[in-house]
């Protein structure tokens, strides 16, 4: 076991290593760059490929060709970069090709502030690219978690044939911390099934392999047609609206009926609380802070960190709800979870808000405040 002091942003790049990634494009971004730069010395030395693009567009087609052949692929990129990629994720959702985005957000929206913090993409990152579709985002609160969260961003992705979103953060990106690199026994990592049927009898959206069918790799001998448009199970394009309905339906539920496999949540003096904290990513750390303060001052506060945004944890909420007289969602935007969180409390208690957008991170004093409004006093 090997202890590294090391930023958020190289994390990324070892935790992909770790997962077998072997091909970044990208185009560098302030605060996503370390995580290329790093890739650019790491990925040669275990037979990798790095190239820089020529913008964020290209970045992701690129990595869309790469995850084509079999190459697990990935690219970084903050804000307007993110936003420029919405057609090419949307691409790789329909045409289910695993990969994974970093995004490490800054605040915005346009050039916005580009050294700054945000959490200004959480929507974005669910509906970003038009249509209907199922989309998995997991988001980091520390070095050691962009390393073990990056590798199971491959492992979904892998997984479920699906873009999956990194959503970090500019103070996440950039603080500097232990990280503990695990055994390489205890990591578990995740490869996409391949068809085991000749290549004439193999079609690759096939529903009797499952809601996740197999995928060759080009270049191998199998020969199959990938496009954006809704297409049959050989992968043609169809408007046939009884395939067109299978295939969305299909796109849905593949990660709809494993969404209890994919959430991810992590719990804080929860089990007496009488009010929580609903935080994620670098503002869970102050939460945290937050409630160990008001516990100091009687006050049971508890914080339900969300490691999976999307799928949204609306389970465990609405079960939290139930013995909770207020929840606050704190988190570096405007209040962008707040209509997700009420649809699932369903007026069983008050849910606020505390947000900031001002390129500064929510502090356990912000927090603090927002609690007195609650009005418990011991």
């Amino acid at each position: 076991m090997k202890e590294l002091v090391i930023s958020g942003n190289e994390a990324i790049a070892y935790g992909a290593i770790r997962a077998g990634c072997c091909f970044f494009a990208g185009y560098p971004i302030t605060p996503s760059s370390e995580v290329a730069e790093e890739l650019s010395l790491k990925l040669p030395e275990v037979g990798g490929r790095f190239i820089q693009m020529e913008d964020e567009i290209a970045s992701l087609a690129a990595v869309i060709g790469a995850s084509i052949t079999g190459k697990k692929a990935m690219t970084a990129t903050s804000g307007p970069g993110f936003s420029l990629m919405q057609e090419h994720i949307g691409f790789a959702a329909m045409g289910e090709i695993p990969c994974v985005i970093v995004n490490v957000q800054r605040g915005g929206p346009s050039t916005g502030l580009p050294t700054h913090p945000s959490q200004g993409d959480v929507m974005q990152a669910r509906w970003g690219t038009h249509g209907d579709h199922e989309i998995i985002a997991l988001s980091p609160s520390s070095s050691q978690e962009c390393y073990t969260l990056i590798i199971e961003a491959f492992n979904l992705s892998e997984e479920y044939r699906t873009p999956v979103i990194f959503l970090t953060d500019e103070v996440i990106a950039h603080l500097r911390e232990k990280l503990v690199l695990p055994d390489s026994k205890s990591i578990n990592v995740v490869t996409r099934k391949k068809p085991d049927v000749p290549p004439e009898n193999y079609k690759p959206f096939d529903t009797s392999f499952g809601k996740v069918p197999p995928l060759a790799d080009f270049g191998s001998g199998y020969k199959f047609h990938i496009t954006g448009l809704t297409h049959d199970e050989t992968g043609f394009p169809t408007d046939d609206s009884k395939k067109t309905a299978v295939l969305l339906k299909r796109l849905q539920d593949k990660i709809i009926d494993n969404r209890d496999k994919i959430v991810r949540t992590d719990n804080f003096m929860l089990d007496d609380a009488e009010l929580t904290i609903i935080a994620y990513g670098a503002v869970a750390r102050a939460a945290k802070e937050a409630v160990l303060a008001a516990r100091e001052r009687g006050i049971k506060l508890g914080l339900f960190r969300l490691i999976t945004i999307w799928p949204f944890a609306d389970k465990e909420i609405a079960e939290i709800s139930k013995r909770m007289k207020a929840i606050i969602i704190a988190e570096m935007n405007m209040g962008q979870l707040r209509t997700t969180v009420e649809s699932a409390v369903k007026g069983r208690c008050n849910v606020l808000t505390v947000g900031r957008a001002d390129g500064e991170i929510v502090t356990p004093s912000n927090i603090l405040e927002k609690v007195k409004e609650v009005g418990i006093v011991h």
